[in-house]
């Protein structure tokens, strides 16, 4: 992939003095960990595309499995509960450091729409060279929280989603995902995001209903 260009956000709508009243869900604060936390990640994506990929002799995955143990008991004593770990709270990183997400990042973000970009690795595979379909959803939904997000719209969880698979999304390959708010409806956010190769050719697009949390609801 290119070097990473340093994102241009524009948090003008974000602002929000009701934000930690909209249901039950916690404000996010971001994360600031030490030096060794990306490359910890990157390390465990590595990890991740050879745990499904690697084709082994039985004793080399007992080696494995022995370090691997290891590793669990290193981190063990360290397990914490949501917000309190830096996974998923460090937007500098790909997928904000956590190894769910996929390891793309936010390229520009605003109030009238925001782009990622990113690629696909082995550990995503489905089959036949292709990303796994269930992967498509959870990038969209992902950039659907953003778009949410910088337009000022409350806190929402996802109502649902339709993708529209277009072309095969193969692995490895820089890609780039975009996403706007069509319209806003009381509670109801509607958004949209198409998915594009280099050359511009669609692969997915997908529309989803974001609904804003009531006082009650977590």
């Amino acid at each position: 992939m290119s070097e990473r260009v340093e994102p241009v956000i524009d948090a003008s709508a974000t602002g929000d003095d009701q934000y930690d009243r909209h249901g039950g869900f916690p404000k996010v604060v971001h994360a600031q960990p030490g030096p060794n936390f990306g490359p910890f990640v990157e390390a465990m994506r590595t990890l991740q595309d050879l745990a499904v990929s690697a084709d082994a002799p039985d004793e080399v995955f007992g080696q494995a499995r022995a370090k691997a143990q290891e590793l669990i008991d290193l981190l063990e004593p360290y397990r914490a509960p949501e917000l309190q770990g830096p996974a998923g709270r460090v937007p500098e990183l790909p997928g904000r450091g956590s190894l769910l997400m996929p390891p793309w990042t936010v390229v520009t973000a605003g109030p009238t729409g925001v782009r990622m970009r990113g690629e696909f690795r082995r550990y995503h595979l489905g089959g036949n060279g292709a990303v796994h379909g269930g992967v498509l959803p959870l990038l969209f939904d992902d950039l659907f929280g953003f778009l949410v997000h910088f337009a000022g719209r409350p806190i929402s969880r996802t109502a649902f989603l339709h993708v529209n698979y277009r072309k095969i999304t193969p692995l490895h390959t820089p890609l780039e995902v975009e996403g706007t708010v069509d319209r806003v409806d009381g509670r109801k956010t509607f958004v949209t995001a198409t998915l594009r190769d280099e050359s511009g050719s669609v692969l997915a697009d997908c529309e989803g209903l974001m609904v804003e949390l009531l006082p009650w609801q977590p």
